[in-house]
């Protein structure tokens, strides 16, 4: 594991002591920045799964996100394990400086038990390491526990169909989302379902509601992709604007998935694809 920086934004002077208040305004945006990452760590949790179905080119709002949660409710029956690697990277720029970090994580998904995280190296910000990529960590596994209470479906969500798209040689239905009760954990925008497998290939988000007063605006853009027959994160990336100092961005790229599934004897099983 490579070692932290610990670079803190000391003076070069010796024996010099920045002002309290100066050390606090450098550090708040950033503590602050964390807490839209708890909503950024659920919306990358996405998934869905392949089908074979074939799509109703009239279908409406409510045809399409029965077909979103039938997809969940097989994944949950068929999915037991995978394993992947994650290159995380987070560049925050603000108050005439910029400070970086980075992070290669591997994943291990059990159905039985949600998700966990092994750090196999980090470099750059030992502040950003600690205060953002760990807490997206920890967010991200908590919310495995828990999927209900995050999950794409009309117990948690309203959704509208706005139109048709394409998201690359694949047509999609375009939905609106909303949280039934605004929540910090939830988000609200668009998403593209594929007009195919009712999967979600897409999303542009925001947090439903805002985390804090000191954070202007979070826009999160996600996106799905077809492994093995199943459709699980490929990209993800969000950018942050804090009221009182500068922008964070933060993206993940998703590689190098192993899966373990076992054979769904009520419908026909997903044909393999490859990404």
């Amino acid at each position: 594991m490579a070692p932290m920086s610990r670079n803190r934004g000391k003076s070069s002077r010796i024996g010099f002591t920045p002002p309290k208040d100066r050390v606090w305004m450098s550090r708040t945006p950033i503590l602050i920045w964390a807490l839209a990452i708890m909503v950024f760590a659920r919306t990358a949790s996405s998934q869905g799964l392949s089908t074979v179905e074939t799509p109703t080119p009239t279908a409406t709002t409510a045809q399409i996100v029965e077909q979103m949660q039938r997809h969940d409710q097989r994944q949950a029956r068929i999915l037991q394990n995978y394993e992947g690697l994650r290159h995380y990277s987070v560049v925050y720029r603000g108050f005439a400086r910029t400070i970086t970090a980075n992070m290669d994580v591997e994943v291990n998904y059990q159905s039985s038990s949600g998700k966990s995280f092994s750090i196999i190296s980090q470099n750059g910000s030992g502040m950003l390491c600690d205060k953002v990529l760990k807490r997206a960590l920890d967010s991200e596994k908590e919310a495995s526990l828990d999927r209900s209470s995050t999950a794409l479906n009309s117990v948690n969500y309203k959704f509208q169909l706005v139109g048709t798209d394409r998201v690359g040689d694949r047509p999609a239905y375009v939905l609106t989302v909303e949280p039934v009760s605004p929540s910090k954990f939830l988000y609200k925008g668009k998403i593209w379902v594929d007009a195919t497998e009712f999967a979600v290939a897409k999303m542009e988000v925001q947090p439903a509601k805002n985390p804090s007063f000191w954070i202007s605006r979070t826009l999160i853009h996600h996106t799905n992709g077809i492994t093995s027959g199943f459709w699980l994160p490929e990209q993800n990336r969000s950018e942050t604007k804090v009221r009182i100092g500068g922008t964070a961005t933060m993206s993940i790229d998703y590689q190098s998935y192993r899966i373990k599934a076992q054979p769904d004897l009520s419908t026909t099983p997903p044909a393999a694809g490859s990404r």
